[in-house]
């Protein structure tokens, strides 16, 4: 069974900052793809971040290029979401997903994560104007 673990998340006003921070534990593969979803009330769970942690690259959703960058930490299948310039619309519940796969083209794929994978139990982003 894996185990994941979210922390960060909070309040800010639009233009600001916030970090979010995922670690897996218990029976986990070496490498992972890990990233995050987020869903807004009356919305679908979407994807907003990835990175395979056995080569780095990274894969984002075209809403946040440029102002989110998810990042590997130095513990092994920990990392971060680092989300700047933050919108309104950007509020959401957002979820650590773990799949011990690749990223692919398939990453943002919710199914995907809940056939492979692991979610974690969600964290609050709230981002006001």
């Amino acid at each position: 069974r894996v185990q994941v673990e979210e922390s960060g998340g909070g309040s800010v006003q639009a233009g600001g900052s916030l970090r979010l921070s995922c670690a897996a534990s218990g029976d986990t593969y070496r490498y992972n793809c890990m990233g995050w979803f987020r869903q807004a009330p009356g919305k679908e769970r979407e994807g907003v971040a990835a990175i395979y942690t056995g080569s780095g690259n990274t894969y984002y959703d075209d809403s946040v290029k440029g102002r989110f960058t998810i990042s590997q930490d130095n513990a092994e299948n920990t990392v971060s979401l680092l989300m700047n310039s933050l919108k309104p619309e950007d509020t959401a519940t957002y979820y650590c997903a773990v799949v011990p796969l690749g990223c692919a083209n398939n990453w943002s794929f919710e199914s995907r994560v809940t056939e492979f994978g692991y979610w974690g139990q969600g964290t609050q982003v709230t981002v006001s104007s």
